[in-house]
């Protein structure tokens, strides 16, 4: 009865999503390929000079079209566990060529509400070179590194920000459009709805560690991983030595609405998850997989705040956000990509 008086809670454009809208272009490649565009084994790096061309070859090769971007990838999770139509709407910039019509097709198959800008810019593209059992990235971020705020709040789009009940967004945004994310910061306090935040990479945490300073108080749910956490605490000046002891600061750092506590939400790889909720810090365990089963975790972190948040929206308690987000990861990285069936056998409990 519980899950079924929580799944009433679901509704078309329950989450907004903002982020940088990628198409991953995989392909299997020998590792002279590599070394003619100046890259490594497991690397992962923007597009140089050295790299403008790369993406002409590639094509040559047999080529895998994979929906790609962080926030993007979190919400096509989302839908995949939740099967609500247009529950999930996605902002985002895109370009008018053949790669945004790709990705506009996988991801409205997908179930998420796309509302791309599009502009006269390439969209934008990983592209994902497999040698073996290692993979290469390389981004070309594209028309995704161009948005405006004023799109956000055009007269066919207000309405779907403004009848939101959550927002996510994350680090990387904020080298795109500073103004959307502190606007839906604001606006997520005003009308008492949760902003959710992940801080996406370390350096992202030094680099704009003036803007989070700004932005933390506004977030209701913060995720990162334990590099990005002890980043942002340094980046704070939080004198302490224990990761726990950080999490407890962040969790009552300055909160502009105080309806709320903050969650602080800390990924580990394959360690433990740390949970910081009301100072206590709570930890779960992640089944161990066996590596031979282990295909590409690049899109791991996505995939586990998909699970959460496809469980959090609808009031289970963080035992069962965690157990759903550690799920989705293990499904996730056994396949290249961020790509699963279209049937999930996951059932919370």
């Amino acid at each position: 009865m519980e899950n079924q008086l929580c799944h009433k809670k679901l509704r078309t454009n329950l989450i907004i999503g903002i982020g940088h809208p990628l198409l991953d272009i995989t392909a299997t490649v020998q590792n002279d390929f590599l070394k003619k565009y100046d890259l490594k084994e497991n690397d992962a790096i923007l597009i140089t000079e050295k790299q403008k061309d790369m993406l002409e070859e590639l094509m040559k090769f047999e080529v895998k079209y994979t929906v790609g971007g962080s926030i993007q990838n979190t919400l096509r999770v989302v839908q995949w566990l939740t099967k609500v139509h247009h529950l999930t709407t996605f902002f985002g910039s895109i370009g008018n060529d053949k790669f945004a019509d790709i990705m506009y097709s996988q991801a409205t198959l997908d179930g998420v509400n796309v509302r791309y800008k599009r502009i006269n810019e390439p969209t934008g593209t990983c592209m994902v070179l497999i040698t073996g059992n290692n993979r290469s990235l390389c981004t070309n971020p594209g028309s995704s590194k161009n948005f405006d705020f004023e799109y956000l709040v055009n007269e066919e789009n207000i309405t779907l920000l403004q009848t939101a009940k959550y927002y996510y967004l994350g680090g990387f945004f904020l080298n795109v459009c500073l103004k959307t994310v502190t606007e839906v910061a604001k606006l997520a306090a005003k009308n008492n709805r949760q902003f959710l935040f992940n801080l996406s990479a370390p350096f992202i945490c030094h680099l704009h560690k003036e803007v989070l300073f700004e932005i933390v108080p506004y977030i209701d749910v913060l995720f990162g991983n334990r590099s990005e956490i002890e980043a942002l605490a340094e980046s704070f000046k939080i004198d302490k030595k224990s990761l726990q002891d950080k999490i407890r600061v962040l969790i009552n750092w300055k909160k502009v609405n105080k309806v709320r506590t903050r969650l602080v939400v800390i990924t580990q790889g394959e360690n433990h998850v740390l949970v910081g909720i009301e100072n206590k810090i709570l930890t779960f365990s992640v089944p161990k997989l066996e590596k031979n089963k282990i295909v590409d975790t690049n899109c791991a972190g996505d995939a586990f705040v998909g699970g959460f948040l496809s469980q959090y929206i609808q009031d289970h308690d963080v035992e069962a956000c965690v157990k759903c987000g550690i799920w989705a990861a293990s499904e996730i990285i056994q396949k290249d990509g961020c790509t699963y069936n279209n049937e999930t056998d996951y059932k919370s409990s």
